[in-house]
């Protein structure tokens, strides 16, 4: 099985039935329900507008254009004033028409907007493992098209559906009121335009349950494509990248044809239905005629409402499709609010006041899944203040620990501590506030450097100075025309891999925490570059509690402890000074960077 077919059937893998999903949209139409009351009461007018014009063309015809018994003047009079009431109705409408429109237009933007909120604020607070085994694409498409796809239901259709759902019973009603019999005559195909409508339902959901899937299957790969197009052009992936492409947009295709060859059946069963319906009425109501039992104004009103009756039928079924696209996309919403990766939580979070930053690792064992443990029995104390390096091949588990540090995960044996309290004991929000992370790859925010170095605080301007100052970044703002007020980032200026590292150093203190982790922070910078953020690190060191991942060993020599991890484990720790003399696997790589030895000699 391919990725693109796992991708799809675990996007069919659920489905959420038609009640639950209205009971679930009620949550949010519920806050606007004035708006919706004003919508409901215009539905009736529109629906009493509508029922009047049959009615008045029977009067027209009984009461004035086949009574002959008139003198004709009186006839044209009659037929006037009976024009003038259409005109009035029609004016009725229009108005009744305008302020629905306007009032579930607004109702339909309340509730996306009300949605788009909670669905994104759901997704940012789930767990990182969530977002590793979730592609992108398809979390994009739950944001973008699907949204899109239920606003037009509230904006297009529900005020279609309401109104002709309104009309349906009130002709009906006429209906039985004007002929109990011929509406009885009628009803016998009711029975099978409800099995007609119900198994186009079903087909209908099932497709459009494809189609998303498949839509957000090609936005997931677009996604991987465009972020690794350097990578697909270096490798000449071009035409492999095609072919995918062009395989998952067959799929789609295909999906769309489906559902379409279920509508187009649909369809022409309706008019079927109507046409059968018109015939029995002129047959019956024919007879009525001849035998003066019925008014031909009757009979025309009647043909008149058993039009409009089939008309919202027609409605149904045309925007039927968007329903069901609609609720398809809903589902898909939904699932996704339901996701509960979160990192739990206790009721009753610790609060430390005057926080140390005294870090212990006890015994923690991790792994990202049941088949390889990526931390085997780690323990280490860092002292408030002190500094610790991490070093290891990669994939040795040095990310993992800032992670787990981080409480992006929970190990899965074994505590963390701050200060003396286990780290599920914390509040997940405010323990990250006490942690400045500087990583490798920096995200640069779309801005100013002064938004990008502040983010969401506020502090004045001789403290903005002094982080400058301190990050060696105030040399580099001088020389920019609008300084602080420059914009960076996508549609701004490009920063170096170095300036980035040392927007990093101002944005950790501009948070000013206690505890400062350097993972790969002084990676892919040249000398003098490297030297500015070496004067930075120790500005930003002071008074912390520091943890430092890096494969240069020049740049941990000031660590107060260093710890060697291999495979997952812990093989020496130890002073430099103290690791140098047992002329271990530390020595060894210090000898080797130095120069000393060749890669050849590598014993380990």
């Amino acid at each position: 099985m391919n990725q693109d077919e796992e991708f799809f059937q675990e996007e069919q893998k659920r489905y959420l039935g038609d009640f639950r999903l209205w009971g679930r949209l009620f949550k949010f139409i519920i806050p606007q329900w004035r708006w919706v009351l004003a919508a409901v009461g215009l539905a009736f007018v529109i629906t009493g507008v509508s029922l009047v014009w049959p009615k008045l063309i029977q009067l027209a015809m009984d009461k004035y254009i086949l009574d002959t018994s008139l003198p004709a003047a009186e006839r044209v009079n009659g037929v006037s004033r009976i024009a003038s009431l259409f005109f009035v109705v029609i004016v009725i409408g229009f108005v009744a028409n305008f302020f629905q429109v306007i009032a579930l237009e607004w109702t339909g933007q309340r509730i996306m907007d009300s949605l788009r909120q909670r669905l994104f604020g759901h997704v940012v607070g789930l767990n990182l493992s969530f977002f590793g085994s979730h592609r992108v694409g398809r979390l994009v498409t739950r944001h973008t098209n699907d949204i899109q796809n239920m606003y037009e239901m509230f904006t297009s259709v529900i005020i279609t559906l309401f109104n002709e759902g309104v009309r349906l019973i009130g002709i009906l009603a006429v209906l039985l009121w004007m002929d109990w019999n011929l509406t009885v005559l009628l009803a016998l195909t009711f029975p099978l335009m409800m099995i007609i409508t119900l198994t186009f339902g079903s087909l209908s959901r099932q497709a459009f349950r494809r189609i998303r899937a498949h839509l957000a299957g090609i936005n997931a790969f677009l996604q991987e494509a465009v972020s690794g197009i350097s990578i697909i052009q270096i490798f000449l992936r071009e035409k492999d990248a095609q072919a995918r492409f062009s395989r998952l947009n067959k799929q789609y295709f295909d999906a769309a044809m489906y559902q379409i060859r279920v509508f187009g059946v649909f369809v022409p069963l309706i008019e079927v239905m109507s046409s059968v319906s018109l015939a029995l009425i002129v047959w019956y109501g024919g007879g009525q005629v001849l035998k003066n039992h019925m008014t031909l104004g009757v009979l025309t009103a009647f043909i008149s409402y058993m039009r409009l009756f089939f008309q919202p039928i027609r409605e149904f079924s045309q925007k039927y499709t968007i329903v069901q696209s609609a609720m398809a996309s809903a589902e898909r919403i939904f699932q996704l609010l339901e996701e509960k990766d979160y990192v739990p939580q206790v009721a009753d979070p610790v609060e430390i006041h005057g926080i140390r930053g005294h870090i212990e690792f006890r015994d923690v064992v991790f792994s990202y899944d049941a088949e390889r443990r990526v931390l085997r029995n780690i323990s280490f104390d860092v002292e408030p203040g002190r500094t610790l390096a991490i070093i290891g091949a990669t994939g040795s588990g040095k990310t993992t620990i800032i992670n787990l540090l981080e409480r992006f995960y929970d190990p899965q044996h074994g505590s963390i501590f701050l200060d003396g309290v286990d780290l599920r004991r914390l509040e997940p929000r405010w323990l990250r506030e006490q942690v400045g992370l500087v990583m490798q790859d920096i995200f640069v925010v779309p801005g100013t450097i002064r938004e990008n170095i502040l983010l969401d605080r506020t502090l004045p301007e001789p403290d903005i100075d002094r982080i400058l100052q301190l990050s060696q970044l105030k040399n580099f703002v001088k020389s920019l025309p609008d300084e602080l007020g420059t914009v960076i980032g996508e549609g701004g200026m490009d920063l170096s891999a170095g300036q980035k590292q040392l927007l990093a150093f101002a944005r950790v203190l501009a948070r000013d925490p206690k505890i400062l982790v350097l993972d790969e922070a002084t990676s892919n910078v040249d000398s003098e570059t490297e030297m500015l953020i070496e004067q930075a690190i120790s500005a930003v060191m002071a008074n912390r509690t520091s943890i430092i991942i890096a494969h240069r060993l020049s740049t941990i020599r000031r660590a107060d402890q260093i710890i060697l991890i291999e495979h997952g484990r812990i093989v020496e720790r130890g002073a430099h000074e103290d690791l140098m003399e047992k002329e271990g696997i530390y020595h060894h790589l210090q000898m080797l960077q130095n120069g000393i030895i060749s890669a050849r000699e590598q014993t380990y």
